[in-house]
């Protein structure tokens, strides 16, 4: 098979290989989030209210595991509804997820009834399972979650953006019209960084710093007020976020329905300040993307210091004979 380029020439393929129940689900054509442990992966599609773990098997990633967030922490809509889950973290013995925290436009499924068409794109709808942060303690004996805690409901992310005089305008947006869309969760020590895909105010992308404690059981709150970030992504938003050392790797591409471009910077967050420019990002990859396909979506740093890639929207040249699909590996 011919593999895609990025600009440090071939990249690497490993398949990712996904049981029944998640294929027919489609979870491994909508991944939006992944993170890298000892054993394997934890990844996340954006259909679903689970989290699967795939472990290392020295040829592919397989013997997958299903966890069921409701098993662990109350979610706001009960434990089927998806929770669009954009954004994986693993850090001090817990692992992160977070909800995209977006109200979703319906989508035009065709064009041939105009009238159909027209209703569906005024219609806006808002779910509360997406409007989640979580924090699951795991297992060391198993790598398995534990009973965790939850930020949601009328305490939820949204929520604190209500009177903010940047983003609370954005609140009433669908995410793929620039409204509100959390993508990316990083966490270093106590710093929990949110990468917003929108949305990018005149150019400039958003990075949320918060600090949630769990103040009650099963219950987090924000611990002091949160910051903002500015970075200057040349008008990209912010698709994922993945720590590298102390510093912050950027998976961004575009806050709308678009293809690429798609890049990944290193964002060295604890020596700059609120705004961001530019020339203290530095460019570690120029992604391959698609035409309707391919969109990078989530990012992990192995264990070797390469990077892995997923795809939401993979091309049919992605799925394999087995029915998994094949993520990228590069070098920075």
């Amino acid at each position: 098979m011919k593999r895609p380029k990025c600009h440090h020439g071939f990249v690497e393929q490993v398949e990712l290989r996904f049981d029944p129940a998640s294929r027919a689900s489609r979870t491994h054509t909508n991944l939006s989030a992944l993170r890298h442990d000892g054993s394997g992966l934890w990844v996340a599609g954006d259909e679903t209210a689970t989290i699967e773990h795939l472990a290392w098997t020295g040829v592919n990633y397989a013997g997958q595991r299903t966890f069921r967030l409701a098993d662990y922490v109350r979610l706001p809509a009960g434990p089927e509804d998806e929770a669009d889950i954009e954004g994986l973290a693993r850090a001090d013995g817990h692992l992160w997820a977070i909800g995209s925290h977006s109200l979703k436009r319906r989508r035009v499924k065709s064009a041939k009834d105009p009238a159909k068409a027209v209703k569906r794109l005024a219609t806006v709808v808002r779910e509360e399972n997406r409007f989640i942060l979580v924090r699951l303690p795991l297992d060391p004996a198993t790598n398995a979650p534990l009973p965790g805690a939850i930020l949601s409901g009328r305490d939820n992310i949204a929520a604190h953006l209500a009177d903010d005089p940047h983003l609370a305008p954005f609140l009433a947006l669908p995410g793929k019209d620039n409204g509100l869309d959390i993508e990316g969760i990083a966490v270093l020590d106590e710093r929990v960084y949110l990468g917003l895909r929108g949305p990018v105010l005149r150019g400039w992308a958003v990075v949320l710093e918060i600090r949630p404690v769990e103040t009650h059981p099963g219950r987090l709150r924000l611990r002091e007020p949160y910051r903002k970030h500015f970075l200057d992504l040349g008008g990209l938003g912010v698709r994922d976020l993945c720590p590298y050392g102390r510093d912050v790797l950027l998976l961004a591409g575009p806050s709308m329905s678009l293809d690429g471009p798609v890049r990944v910077l290193r964002w060295r967050a604890h020596r700059t300040g609120e705004v961001v420019a530019a020339d203290e990002l530095e460019t570690v990859a120029e992604l391959p993307y698609g035409i309707g396909c391919d969109h990078p979506e989530g990012l992990a740093v192995l264990a070797d210091g390469r990077l892995m890639i997923v795809y939401d929207s993979p091309s049919p040249a992605r799925i394999t004979p087995a029915g998994g699909v094949l993520a990228d590996v590069i070098e920075i």
